[in-house]
């Protein structure tokens, strides 16, 4: 069992098991303590091209298509992005209450109404006879 961890270096000398774990020693070189090249075959074939050195085209030419572009990519930006429209941060007391113009009345009490003795007037306290299935508020048909 010992001899199937130890890795060994020649070909002849691996066991089944240490060629299925670590493969073929050699299949690819027989010098396994070379090291990889740097450059494949497809940059070496085909170079990129190098430029002439030269300038190929006049300044006044480059600049001018340079305008044009930028010309052409504000429009496009201003068709595809619209300008926002401005947020209006107004309150509603703001709009409705503090317009040029209005006049704030106060009502006159005509009575004093006293919160402690008094019963509170609600919708339900005014509708509570329409309300269907309440017993409350009638008065017992028959007393014991």
């Amino acid at each position: 069992m010992a001899d199937v961890n130890q890795r060994n270096d020649g070909p002849e000398e691996q066991t089944r098991e240490q060629i299925l774990r670590y493969g073929h020693k050699g299949i690819l070189t027989m010098n396994t303590g070379s090291k990889m090249e740097n450059i494949t075959t497809l940059k070496a074939a085909f170079a990129p091209p190098k430029s002439p050195g030269v300038r190929l085209r006049g300044i006044r030419s480059e600049l001018l298509e340079r305008r044009i572009a930028q010309i052409i990519k504000d429009k496009i930006h201003a068709e595809r992005n619209p300008p926002l429209p401005q947020t209006d941060f107004s309150t509603t007391t703001q709009r409705d209450f503090r317009v040029e113009g209005f006049v704030p009345q106060t009502t006159k009490n005509n009575r004093f109404h006293d919160y402690k003795t008094e019963q509170a007037i609600s919708y339900w306290s005014e509708n509570y006879q329409r309300i269907q299935g309440s017993e409350c508020g009638r008065e017992p048909e028959h007393t014991l």
